[in-house]
């Protein structure tokens, strides 16, 4: 289904905090991961993601490192921080309120866990 990429906008940084809040991961996993987890339906691409990160990372919501890989190139992974968990549950429960009063709005499925 195709919808306006405009609703996306205001909801990258809680996806991508929600993310890194599973599981620390490379840029390339955070794309793969939003794909599987939402049946293809979101997709982040590089020119978008990065940015992204840098934005978090100067806010101190994350912090990388560099992990060596067999052909001994290094990754840069990404991992929230403590003040990042406390900015993600505050946006969940903000997306919370948001989505159950359009559902409401406009007669649809109430918001689940």
């Amino acid at each position: 289904m195709k919808f306006n990429k405009e609703l996306l906008k205001g909801t990258t940084d809680m996806i991508v905090l929600k993310l890194l809040s599973q599981q620390d991961m490379y840029g390339y996993e955070i794309m793969k991961k939003l794909k599987q987890k939402t049946d293809n339906i979101f997709e982040l691409r590089e020119g978008t993601l990065y940015p992204i990160l840098h934005n978090l990372e100067s806010k101190k919501l994350i912090t990388s490192y560099c992990q060596p890989t067999e052909s001994q190139r290094k990754k840069i992974y990404y991992k929230i921080t403590d003040k990042g968990r406390k900015i993600l549950q505050d946006k969940e429960v903000e997306w919370k309120n948001f989505s159950e009063g359009i559902s409401k709005l406009m007669g649809g499925i109430a918001y689940e866990n």
